[in-house]
């Protein structure tokens, strides 16, 4: 069963492929989730220094209106990237200053380098101790090889794929389906990802 969980297999589809039922299948994706949700809780202190990178981002349904910041009915999340190597996530209630400031502090040593793009919740990242360029997404995607924030973009898209199959995720539920994005994302390739769960697992 963790192979076909590693492999994206829905609990349905893998189900159907070893004859059981479907409820039974679930609630075992739900225990791998619960699992990875636990063990990441576990890494969460661990401090990002180097080249950071920060952005939000919106989990629902399409919906009509407004889409992006501000969209009505949307899980917001934010998200932190070490360059080169892990990402960190997590549901928040607004996008405020004083909700992120906390999460970048606890997350980020001081004297990092933080990439940001120019939302203004940002701006408290330039009177702190952190050393903050912001890459303007209105005139282009990077100033340079560096200045940009292409690896958590890369992140938010992988996993807005990983969650659409799954046709709506009930909000109480989002949190451990979005810590199976940061897992994946984190242990890389599938060989890896398996290998860890077994760790966990058993």
């Amino acid at each position: 069963m963790l192979g076909y969980f590693v492999a994206e297999v829905t609990a349905r589809t893998a189900a159907d492929l070893m004859g059981i039922q479907y409820n039974t299948a679930a609630l075992f994706y739900r225990k791998i989730r619960d699992v990875i949700a636990w063990h990441l809780a576990q890494e969460a202190n661990e401090c990002f220094a180097g080249e950071v990178e920060l952005d939000e981002s919106y989990f629902g349904g399409r919906r009509k209106g407004k889409r992006g910041r501000g969209a009505g009915g949307k899980v917001v999340v934010f998200g932190i990237l070490k360059r080169g190597g892990k990402v960190y996530t997590k549901v928040i209630g607004d996008t405020k200053a004083k909700t992120l400031m906390p999460i970048i502090r606890r997350k980020i040593r001081p004297d990092s380098i933080v990439y940001t793009d120019c939302y203004r919740s940002y701006n408290a990242l330039d009177v702190s101790e952190f050393k903050h360029f912001r890459i303007n997404h209105s005139t282009h995607f990077a100033d340079n090889k560096y200045n940009h924030i292409n690896g958590i973009e890369n992140f938010w898209n992988q996993a807005k794929r990983v969650l659409r199959k799954y046709n709506g995720i009930p909000k109480g539920n989002f949190p451990l389906f979005l810590k199976e994005c940061e897992f994946r994302f984190n242990y890389g390739a599938p060989k890896e990802q398996l290998k860890m769960l077994k760790k966990w697992c058993w």
